[in-house]
């Protein structure tokens, strides 16, 4: 029997949407944790990016326990989440050409590194330039989206296309359009997003693959541990020590 409540609906919509991407999107993980393993595995630097929300995704496999110590965010002022005034502009950052470039130009990135973007709509001017300008680089590019958007609305940028039209590999989130798997006649708009919860779970599964590839090639993964577990901090002391040409979020 289904759950009447909001609170299971929600959840049993997550899980539905978490076992989708399991079954439709594997071989697609594989890719993606693949080129992540092959960027590592030749000297190059591994950067996350994302706008507004999707930032969340990108943050949740930077500097963290259980994941690669070579992954970087790729910020970019007044974008990362809500934490400017007003927040509205955030998202209207996100629709401003030229933006991605300007931070492309003054980043770190350089040819034979991998950049994942992440974007719920990947409509926008900025992750679609990002994307653009990334590959142009000689940067690998693993694009976390919504593909039904390139469907269902409009490309704000120039060329008329998506995110997904510009990546190296493709991750589907499969959220539907519009971010909100609840409605209720009581209610009157859609409401209970679950892009945050299926994005990560596509990050993880990506770095988990990843690090799987590493060991399979006789590669030891550079994997952060807890510093809340005896002996953590000195492990990653020596991560990061060992890397730390390839690390940028410690500088």
């Amino acid at each position: 029997m289904s759950d009447r409540k909001p609170a299971g609906q929600f959840l049993d919509a997550a899980i539905g949407l978490l076992q989708r991407v399991r079954e439709e999107e594997a071989d697609a993980v594989e890719a993606a944790g693949t080129l992540l393993a092959d960027t590592v595995q030749t000297g190059g630097r591994l950067f996350a990016f994302g706008a507004g929300h999707s930032s969340l995704a990108a943050q949740d496999v930077v500097y963290r326990a259980g994941g690669l110590a070579l992954m970087n965010l790729l910020a970019v002022p007044g974008v990362v989440g809500v934490d400017v005034m007003p927040a509205t502009l955030g998202s209207a950052l996100e629709r401003v050409d030229g933006l991605a470039s300007a931070v492309l130009d003054a980043s770190p990135l350089r040819a034979g590194d991998a950049l994942v973007i992440v974007s719920l709509s990947g409509r926008n001017a900025l992750p679609v330039e990002m994307a653009l300008g990334a590959r142009a680089a000689g940067v690998r590019v693993i694009g976390v989206t919504s593909v039904a958007y390139a469907s269902e609305t409009v490309s704000r940028h120039s060329s008329g296309t998506f995110l997904k039209d510009h990546c190296d590999v493709v991750l589907d989130s499969k959220i539907a359009v519009g971010d909100a798997e609840l409605s209720l006649d009581t209610v009157p708009a859609p409401f209970a997003p679950a892009s945050t919860v299926v994005t990560s779970a596509l990050m993880q599964a990506m770095v988990a693959t990843a690090a799987a590839v590493l060991a399979e090639r006789g590669v030891e993964p550079p994997l952060l541990r807890s510093g809340n577990v005896d002996g953590g901090l000195e492990w990653n002391d020596r991560v990061l020590d060992r890397y730390g040409d390839r690390i940028f979020y410690r500088r």
